[in-house]
């Protein structure tokens, strides 16, 4: 006759299961439990869903080409220096009047106007383009 076997979470061996969730994409899963005078923890990963997350660029690509040559004509940047939707204008060595300046610009090209707490958003080439696009959509409106 064998010996019974005691499991996780019954009268014979009681634990005490805590579902952490972080704010990143990983969970943990922690089992407290109590063996004779021995407390213990084991802590292992949760199976979380994989998820993939997908930007689609909202502004038109022509938009963001004649952005990305503003900004790259503001800075004086180099003409090798690959300057895309994705570029920050931080990356690129701007400041905050470097950035006051590239929109003063973007306003020139596109004809608009960018009121600042939306000139204060803009962090990317996609960003400004983004707004260029929605102010000139709503212009032609």
């Amino acid at each position: 006759m064998s010996a019974p076997v005691a499991t996780a979470g019954s009268a014979v061996f009681p634990a005490h299961r805590l579902q952490v969730s972080t704010s990143g994409s990983r969970r943990s899963a922690a089992c407290f439990s109590r063996r004779q005078s021995f407390p213990s923890i084991s802590i292992r990963s949760a199976p979380t869903k994989k998820r993939f997350l997908h930007l689609p660029c909202s502004a038109k690509q022509d938009t963001v080409d004649k952005v990305c040559g503003i900004v790259k004509k503001q800075l004086a940047v180099a003409e090798d220096t690959v300057v895309s939707g994705e570029t920050k204008f931080a990356d690129l060595g701007a400041d905050s009047l470097d950035t006051v300046e590239i929109v003063m610009g973007l306003e020139e090209a596109f004809s608009i106007t960018v009121d600042e707490s939306s000139a204060q958003e803009i962090r990317t080439v996609e960003d400004a383009a983004s707004l260029i696009d929605k102010l000139v959509t709503d212009k032609d409106s």
